[in-house]
């Protein structure tokens, strides 16, 4: 990823789980809402907070696997930030599937790559809780299920969003200013960088999808509502 890098000796983050932080408790009883041209700001943590995106590596597979399915659902990406146990996005609707689809594949995809890379550099990808007392022990999560999604359809929220996630390395302790930290896309909105990510960017033809012209006296029922209603338009002046 071009940008800001880490040295050697900063490749890992300690992480501590804070009290209170996301969890699988705040998904319960979630509603979605799509379908309203909203944009969706989306939480999703690893698995009980393990700090499973703690390296460059790991956070640069992250998004390339996150551009891969841009590309694929056509959505536009407003902004983004990759946390060591956690990630935000702020995304516009997709137009193939819808952003439960897309978090879906990401998160499977992503599992799917890391377990690879995992055994072919001789490190098993197992959980530590399985190991005990099984001679078959199963691959670990990496996700907690489900995501937190907020929909965001107002300029002012568009700008609180994308201004928590660009502060939330510095406010964190990662680094010092925001533009070090190089899987957020704060480096495109002030470079004009193109990133892992491609942000505000779209490859994809806009659609633009004709409606029926409605005429009065064609038999339907929007013109049979209009005709029986009031006149638009006084015959006579009062």
């Amino acid at each position: 990823m071009s940008g800001f890098r880490h040295n050697s000796s900063e490749s890992r983050v300690t992480v501590k789980p804070r009290p209170g932080a996301y969890s699988s408790e705040m998904t319960k009883r979630l509603h979605r809402y799509y379908d309203n041209n909203d944009l969706h700001f989306i939480t999703c943590s690893c698995y009980h907070r393990q700090p499973q995106l703690d390296t460059p590596e790991r956070r640069d597979l992250f998004l390339r696997t996150l551009e891969e399915a841009r590309q694929r659902y056509r959505f536009v990406v407003h902004g983004y930030v990759v946390m060591p146990e956690h990630f935000h996005l702020l995304i516009a609707e997709p137009k193939l599937g819808d952003p439960s689809v897309v978090m879906k594949v990401v998160k499977e995809r992503f599992t799917r790559k890391l377990r690879t890379k995992s055994k072919s550099v001789g490190a098993p990808f197992i959980a530590s809780f399985a190991m005990s007392g099984s001679s078959h022990p199963e691959p670990a999560a990496v996700w907690q299920k489900r995501f937190y999604d907020f929909n965001v359809w107002t300029e002012e929220k568009h700008i609180e969003k994308l201004r928590y996630m660009h502060r939330n390395p510095v406010k964190r302790g990662l680094v010092e200013r925001a533009e070090q930290w190089a899987w957020s896309s704060f480096r495109s909105y002030l470079f004009g960088e193109a990133g892992l990510v491609r942000v505000k960017f779209q490859e994809w033809p806009i659609e633009i999808k004709s409606r029926p012209v409605t005429t009065f006296g064609d038999g339907n029922a929007a013109s049979l509502l209009l005709a029986c209603s009031d006149p638009l338009i006084r015959k006579v002046r009062e």
